[in-house]
């Protein structure tokens, strides 16, 4: 794809030409109809918690951006937890970079009252006996666990010794440690638990809305193995508990039909542009949208997502 291409996408919505430019990626957040988007918070500890747990720094923006952007702005206190640093193989410097690109394409999702926010305020947590990376911006909490990447198909990279959440989950491996050392996780369910206290963290909430990719083959077939490896892990978290649950297509939704409209697809363009440009800031070659321009352009039409039947099924 031409550079000149690269911070453009053009989607056709309902007969509608709709562009987001790289000009335009704030304006998209800001106006709707010509009339400014006001974000309520709230500090009332019942207001409702969505929890979003992903495997990569770009999944919630692809396949549920435009439900954060809503969640946030009704109110609710939002938080994301990344399992893995998503670093494809590669040097720090690449999965720090996701890393700074998802809390970019955060206060775009946030709107007008990231501005309220200085600066993000990074910190680290220490949760069930692991240290984890912790940053704030306005009423959201993202988590970096920074377990490596497993790969499309789950068997890991060489860099980090081929460890991967499916391996894990598969008792192939019994340990599975942060690509930046900070901490080792003794089997599935030390992270069971550290990611279910993650999400109960600081919240005396009334109502906890969990959203992981859908772990149905069914349901969301030809997946990421660590998108279905985030989706069974909250899968398995649900039995016993009380919250509230959506899954969400992956991979797969660029084949199924367009069903956002208009504002939503320019919305969820611009939190996912806001990621991209922050990756191509420091390299131009790791533009996300670049490498597949067509099936990223269809997840902004699209946002899928279902609620499973009971507690613990799929």
């Amino acid at each position: 794809m031409q550079r000149a291409h690269l911070f453009r996408m053009t989607l056709v919505i309902r007969g509608r030409l709709l562009a987001v430019g790289a000009g335009m990626f704030q304006l998209g957040i800001l106006s709707s109809g010509g009339s400014s988007l006001s974000v309520r918070y709230t500090s009332n500890s019942t207001a409702p918690h969505d929890v979003f747990v992903v495997a990569h720094e770009d999944d919630w923006q692809l396949f549920m951006g435009d439900v954060v952007a809503k969640r946030i702005r009704a109110g609710h206190s939002v938080t994301f937890v990344y399992l893995t640093a998503g670093d494809d193989g590669r040097d720090s410097l690449y999965w720090q970079t996701r890393e700074r690109a998802a809390l970019q394409s955060t206060r775009v999702a946030i709107g007008p009252a990231a501005a309220d926010s200085n600066a993000i305020s990074c910190s680290t947590l220490e949760i069930s006996e692991h240290t984890i990376q912790k940053c704030v911006i306005a009423n959201t909490e993202s988590y970096f666990m920074r377990l490596p990447d497993g790969k499309r198909n789950g068997a890991g990279f060489a860099r980090h010794d081929y460890q991967s959440l499916r391996r894990l989950r598969g008792k192939k491996i019994g340990t599975i440690a942060a690509v930046d050392g900070s901490s080792t996780y003794r089997g599935w369910q030390d992270l069971k638990t550290t990611v279910s206290n993650l999400i109960g963290w600081g919240s005396a909430s009334a109502e906890i809305v969990v959203h992981a990719n859908d772990p149905s083959v069914a349901a969301n077939p030809h997946d990421h193995f660590d998108h279905r490896m985030a989706g069974l892990l909250v899968n398995d978290l649900r039995k016993g508990q009380t919250w509230n649950t959506e899954y969400y297509v992956g991979y797969a939704l660029a084949t199924r039909a367009a069903n956002r409209s208009a504002d939503d697809a320019r919305e969820k363009t611009a939190i996912f542009l806001a990621y991209d440009k922050e990756m191509m800031r420091v390299n131009r070659a790791w533009s996300a949208f670049a490498e597949h321009p067509a099936f990223y352009s269809e997840c902004m039409l699209r946002t899928y997502a279902r609620k499973p039947r009971a507690s613990g099924s799929r």
